[in-house]
């Protein structure tokens, strides 16, 4: 802009000729007799550009379809442009709704979304989990980072979620103790039935440093038919589906904190509503999680019964301290076992594998030496001091450590 009008205030002190000046500014004479014709018509901003952009978009976005837009957007102020897409064409019917990209662009031009900072995804190398398909094949279960309520209460919600489905089960306030969480699964078990399997981290109450990783809560589990299903130590990533509802839970919920206990309560409640009935998931083809989930077949049953041994295992009852009683000695088992029926098996070595239900605890060896074994995990990798005991590793499905 300066430019030109430097150009014509050089043409106007007739040192210049037309030659001259287009050599001078870098433009063709068409371009100088154009700006000329502007300057000479008496317009007041000749030298500013006109505008370039179209005076009518055939294809533009109509006005009642931007203001549907925004109105969804407002009504789920936590929904993407997907997610808007998906519940417009779901209550008004598909009637040409712009892509997901406009929509948000439209949001954006509103000022109804803030960017939010990039990050450079990992590299996956495998699958870290194998895929569930089927409803109620896998139960997630986990406690939310504990946070503050307004009132200064700590509040630790427990989460339940299908794998499968991302039907979400449970989020309960409780003390994060072991049995909070018996309570807390036996009515859930009551009202909804049984998993196969239900997938967590490694730590209390789920799991232990115990043989087989297990813990009192889980030893229930097994005795009900449900296997429980550790992930790798420190590894979050690998339950990343129930770590991702924890962040919108998170943003929906908690942000800011209630001012009670009992009225974060009802915020849960209301999120689980939402997120199972009304909250579409891209995952599940933008459909809410109600219309994949179906209670398990599998009902709690009235009372626990022993777990049963093929004929050649020899029971032997945990006693109060975690040990049994094996050829005149007291071997420590673990104490997550007490007043349980394990099950000795001999190997061909002369050792003997100790079992509770499915799962092996590790190897009793001749010396009255008791191996635990680590709970099998997916993508569990060998270490130089595991493998300095692969011969113990008779056993299918047995890593030992000392």
């Amino acid at each position: 802009m300066d430019e030109r009008v430097g150009m014509f205030r050089d043409w106007d002190s007739g040192a210049f000729t037309v030659t001259d000046l287009v050599r001078r500014y870098g433009v063709s004479r068409e371009t100088f007799y154009v700006w000329k014709r502007r300057r000479e018509s008496g317009e007041k901003n000749w030298f500013e550009a006109y505008s370039r952009a179209p005076l009518c978009c055939p294809h533009a976005t109509a006005p009642d379809e931007i203001d549907a837009i925004i109105a969804m957007r407002k009504r789920f102020p936590h929904f993407g442009p997907k997610k808007i897409r998906s519940k417009l064409i779901e209550t008004r019917g598909a009637t040409g709704w712009p892509a997901a990209s406009t929509i948000g662009d439209i949001l954006k031009r509103e000022g109804l979304v803030c960017s939010r900072r990039w990050r450079r995804r990992a590299v996956a190398v495998d699958p870290t989990t194998a895929e569930v398909t089927e409803p109620n094949a896998e139960w997630s279960i986990d406690f939310k980072g504990w946070f503050r309520t307004r009132d200064g209460e700590r509040c630790d919600p427990l989460t339940v979620e299908d794998t499968a489905t991302r039907y979400l089960l449970e989020t309960r306030i409780m003390d994060p103790t072991g049995p909070c969480v018996h309570a807390a699964l036996s009515r859930l078990f009551a009202e909804k039935g049984l998993p196969e399997a239900i997938r967590s981290d490694n730590g209390p109450p789920f799991g232990s440093n115990g043989p087989g990783g297990l813990s009192r809560l889980s030893v229930w589990w097994l005795k009900l038919g449900i296997e429980p299903h550790y992930i790798r130590p420190s590894s979050p990533q690998d339950n990343g589906r129930h770590e991702r509802m924890h962040r919108t839970l998170r943003e929906q919920t908690a942000k800011p904190p209630a001012q009670s206990k009992a009225e974060q309560q009802k915020r849960f409640d209301a999120f689980c509503q939402h997120y199972n009935e009304e909250r579409p998931h891209e995952a599940l083809g933008q459909t809410p999680p109600a219309k994949h989930w179906h209670p398990p077949a599998r009902q709690l049953p009235q009372r626990l019964v022993e777990p049963w041994y093929d004929a050649d295992h020899q029971p032997r009852r945990v006693r109060r301290r975690g040990t049994i009683k094996w050829r005149g000695e007291e071997v420590f088992i673990g104490e997550a076992l007490a007043g349980e029926v394990v099950g000795l098996a001999e190997l061909e070595n002369g050792s003997h594998v100790v079992r509770f239900c499915t799962r092996d605890l590790g190897v009793l060896d001749s010396a009255l030496r008791f191996h635990r074994s680590a709970p099998p995990r997916t993508r569990l990798r060998a270490t130089p001091e595991t493998q300095s005991i692969e011969s113990v590793r008779d056993a299918p499905g047995l890593n030992c450590q000392e």
